[in-house]
């Protein structure tokens, strides 16, 4: 394998390792475990609005802190050990939910906002890595990669530990509660096992590096510059706002769907099922895109996606058997990896060189802005029709939103601006 190669799958399997915690414990186990077990004596609401207060407070450290990451990694020109630094507060924090004891919420609380920081600050500096390892004309295919194998990843380990906990004696453990605790710590093992690729293999470009008081002191000022920048740059500016429209629409689908299914009377293995559809078609359908992205344009394959899930959207206020839902578990898997990883792929053309980092915590806070605007609309339009259904179906606007917006961006002249700087 070639030097070239074998950076390229080095840095997509910390995709297959990480994916890990966002599929076994952001969207499986954490959720249902916190109410179930570390908030056994505490009312099922003031459970509920603990959870929202967690996930927010994580969601909003992330979205403060990333965009003076990205300049001071820039700055030093270490974005693979800061990589590593968060990936290993992840890993640390995701393993120590094992010795969380019942009752526990408070304690269960501050290691998982801890492990959303090390998860979504390392996503920040491997986002930002993926120039360094691929050429422009096989960006689609590189990212495509990634998010492929961290759909089959964090699926197989899922479905794995769901064996677990639906067999616990198996094992030789306990009790379904004890299996949950071992796939916590089943996760952490995990994502070390499959970082190592990446720090062994992959290897950043020399520049001129500086101190980390100096970074920090001029970050704050190259801060403002970007902003500056980006407003400057037109079509990368056009971009980030349609981005965060549509993948606030995806994010709220995926952030919802659970508790959509189950406001419509579906059973909760039935969406654990659904959840393990939509990860292992995930791996074939987002590196499909990756070729589709190359074939007929970034911009258009994301367009397709988003077509899709306008009408998967549309579908889904009328469903009413689990067969169904699974029917749209498959149809959201085809595109959702594909949708993420071109939007990647295009946002990477459209940043100047040398300031990968840097743009991309601008990226990934819109990110971590998204599933806000979105489960507000859901929430507004289902108070006031008084319907689950009719509520979802406003997640369309956004799509159609963000869509209308994209089909303004002009790649190629955003592509010269960017080389400008």
């Amino acid at each position: 394998m070639s030097a070239n190669k074998r950076a390229i799958w080095s840095w997509a399997f910390y995709d297959w390792a990480n994916s890990a915690f966002a599929t076994v414990v952001m969207a499986g186990f954490f959720p249902l475990f916190f109410k179930q077990y570390w908030s056994e004596d505490v009312p099922v609401i003031e459970s509920t609005y603990h959870l929202g207060i967690i996930n927010s407070t994580a969601s909003l450290i992330v979205v403060l802190i990333s965009p003076l990451l990205g300049v001071v990694a820039d700055k030093m020109g270490r974005r693979k050990g800061f990589l590593l630094i968060f990936a290993c507060l992840g890993m640390v924090m995701t393993g120590a939910l094992y010795w969380v004891e019942q009752g526990q919420w408070l304690l269960a609380a501050l290691l998982y906002i801890a492990g959303v920081i090390g998860f979504s600050g390392g996503n920040l500096f491997y986002d930002a890595m993926l120039t360094v390892v691929s050429p422009l004309r096989s960006i689609d295919r590189v990212s495509a990669l990634g998010f492929g194998l961290g759909y089959l990843g964090g699926g197989l380990l899922f479905a794995f530990n769901v064996w677990m906990t639906l067999q616990p004696a198996s094992f030789g453990l306990a009790d379904a509660s004890e299996a949950v605790r071992v796939a916590f710590l089943c996760t952490a093992l995990w994502w070390l096992l499959f970082s190592l690729p990446l720090l062994l293999f992959v290897h950043e470009p020399a520049v001129d590096k500086i101190a980390a008081v100096v970074a920090i002191k001029n970050g704050f000022k190259q801060l403002r510059k970007t902003l500056k920048q980006i407003r400057a740059l037109q079509q990368t500016f056009l971009f980030l706002l349609a981005y965060w429209l549509y993948i606030d629409g995806v994010d709220t689908i995926i952030r919802m769907a659970v508790d959509y299914g189950l406001s419509i009377g579906l059973a909760s293995n039935d969406l654990i099922t659904a959840l393990l559809i939509t990860q292992f078609v995930g791996f074939p359908a987002a590196i499909a895109f990756g070729y589709i992205g190359e074939r007929i344009g970034t911009k258009h394959g994301i367009l397709i996606a988003l077509a899709v899930y306008i009408c998967v959207t549309l579908f889904s206020a009328f469903i009413h058997a689990a067969w169904q839902f699974y029917l749209l578990a498959v149809i959201i898997g085809l595109v959702q990896g594909g949708v993420q990883s071109l939007s990647r792929s295009l946002y990477a053309r459209l940043i100047p060189p040398g300031q990968n980092a840097e743009f991309f915590g601008f990226y990934n806070m819109l990110g971590k802005f998204a599933a806000v605007l979105g489960p507000v609309l859901v929430g507004w339009i289902t108070l006031l029709s008084g319907s689950n259904r009719i509520g979802i179906l406003s997640i369309v606007l956004l799509f159609l939103a963000g869509g209308y917006l994209l089909l303004r961006v002009d790649i190629a002249t955003g592509q010269q601006a960017a080389k400008k700087g």
